[in-house]
């Protein structure tokens, strides 16, 4: 009888030794509290697309207008510009001569150059036709002062020593236009990061809505393990690490949109150089590139929107966890 026992025992021990194995060879990965495909979730991937689009179209017109405003601030800032006023018995020639040699003169000039005959003709040609006869005309004249950034001349002074050269000459340093200028461009970026937030405010309210949405699609997986002891974090990471996963999935899609079409305007304005509205588009923002820094700053915002929404969804797990407690408090 004692052998019979001993033999039953090792049966039962060998049968479950065989059924162990059989389980882990047959051991499939575990299913995740929040299901990974579900129409939900297909959703929320586009919104999320869609919304970084649109953030991203938004950080590379800021970057745009940013460096274009700069490039136009330094561009103007390297020259001022002399206009001489025609008036009855005044030798022009000499007029701008004088100009010249006076500016020359000045310290932190490098450079004078008058506009030519040919060269005025082009300015007023929009308006006033082809084939001017400028002697015919009182067309102010006008010399274009290089001056030195780094050691910039007194303007004051300059203007000072210019009219007494010549009275008739006025001097424009274009700190008027800066002024606009810069005033323009950040006006612009402010309205961009206003932009700019109020998408990623909608972003994070769409994945508030979205994981309450699934935390009550799966309400009761999620209350049976919250109550036989699985901690708060555990069940919060899994929620995280889904709304990741479908956040990165639509960041990457809504930044390569817009890598795509700050490409092809850029090679639209490259290949219509000759239409009249790739001019205008290139007079403004040159030739619509936004450089290395629209680029970093869209691949930053990927990674933002999605850890944005990563810890969004679990600020909102642990929020609707802690209600469940106050409701039935149990201990984790």
């Amino acid at each position: 009888m004692t052998d019979l026992t001993h033999s039953g025992d090792r049966l039962l021990r060998a049968l479950r030794f065989a059924v162990e194995v059989v389980a882990r060879r047959r051991r499939e990965r575990p299913t995740p509290i929040v299901p990974s495909r579900n129409v939900a979730g297909r959703a929320l991937v586009t919104t999320i697309a869609i919304m970084t689009f649109l953030a991203s179209l938004t950080v590379g017109a800021v970057t745009l207008v940013s460096e274009t405003a700069a490039q136009w601030q330094n561009d103007i800032s390297r020259e001022i510009t002399v206009q001489i006023i025609p008036r009855e018995g005044l030798d022009m020639e000499a007029a701008l001569g004088a100009v010249e040699q006076v500016a020359r003169e000045t310290p932190g000039v490098t450079g004078a150059a008058r506009l030519d005959d040919a060269a005025t003709s082009r300015l007023l040609e929009p308006w006033l036709g082809e084939g001017l006869q400028l002697s015919e005309l009182p067309v102010p004249r006008l010399v274009v002062i290089a001056i030195d950034t780094s050691e910039p001349p007194n303007f004051e002074a300059l203007g000072q020593r210019l009219t007494e050269a010549v009275p008739q000459a006025e001097l424009d340093d274009h700190r008027a236009w800066v002024s606009r200028l810069v005033a323009m461009a950040n006006a612009m970026i402010i309205t961009g990061i206003g932009v700019l937030v109020l998408v990623l405010l909608a972003t994070a309210l769409t994945v508030v809505f979205a994981t309450r949405g699934a935390m009550a699609g799966n309400r009761q997986i999620v209350e049976v393990l919250h109550f036989v002891g699985a901690r708060s974090e555990f069940i919060a990471a899994e929620f995280q690490r889904h709304f990741f996963r479908l956040a990165l999935i639509g960041a990457l899609f809504g930044g390569f949109g817009a890598f795509v079409l700050f490409w092809m305007m850029g090679l639209w304005t490259e290949s219509n150089q000759a239409r009249p509205e790739a001019d205008q588009i290139s007079a403004l923002f040159g030739s619509f590139s936004i450089g290395w820094t629209g680029y970093a700053g869209t691949v930053a915002l990927v990674a933002l929107v999605a850890g944005l929404t990563a810890l969004t969804s679990r600020m909102t797990v642990l929020r609707q966890l802690a209600s469940i407690d106050m409701l039935s408090p149990v201990e984790n």
